[in-house]
């Protein structure tokens, strides 16, 4: 729902998917290789939609500054595109005026999310004049919920496109009781 309103919402001509590398803030449990897979089977068929490699090909964390000065190298002027709740937290990231002198943000929000948690982050950056909010539908799927619902052995064919719905299910993911006492993040 995102990607699609956001391509609507910005006319963009192509929707580059960059799939998470090291994330510096939090640990990222599902293996690259798994969620890039996880990505084509959430994607295919969306027009004007495509995956990238760059954070997960290049060694060291993965920082959004870094990756927005890449796409601005590669595509020109760009929109990086984020959720309401990570915006949320935006003023914590590596370098947030940073990445917005880089790329104009696009900050997709659900009817009756709260505006002021995201005024207090505009109120904070140089260039607050380069983030857009736009709201999409509102949509009651999580990823929390996704996997809670495989974890009690419950179906998420209708939370999830079937191919990512087949896909978890042959991987076995997010399957407890886990190996290991790590959460599970993706």
């Amino acid at each position: 729902m995102l990607a699609r309103e956001a391509i609507r919402h910005f006319g963009l001509e192509r929707l580059i998917v960059v799939v998470t590398g090291t994330p510096p803030h939090k640990g990222v449990a599902t293996d690259g290789e798994i969620r890039y897979r996880l990505a084509e089977a959430a994607f295919v068929g969306l027009d004007r939609c495509e995956l990238s490699r760059f954070e997960l090909d290049r060694p060291g964390p993965s920082y959004t500054l870094d990756t927005v000065r890449w796409a601005a190298g590669m595509f020109g002027d760009v929109v990086f595109v984020v959720g309401a709740d990570e915006f949320a937290s935006f003023l914590s990231w590596h370098d947030p005026d940073g990445v917005v002198e880089a790329a104009r943000l696009g900050v997709a929000t659900r009817p009756g999310y709260p505006r002021d948690r995201l005024e207090a982050v505009l109120a904070h950056l140089r260039r607050s004049d380069r983030v857009e909010l736009f709201e999409i539908p509102a949509v009651a799927v999580s990823s929390t919920d996704v996997r809670a619902r495989i974890a009690s052995g419950k179906s998420v064919d209708e939370l999830v496109p079937p191919g990512v719905a087949l896909l978890l299910a042959e991987l076995g993911l997010y399957q407890y009781p886990a190996a290991s006492s790590s959460s599970v993040d993706g």
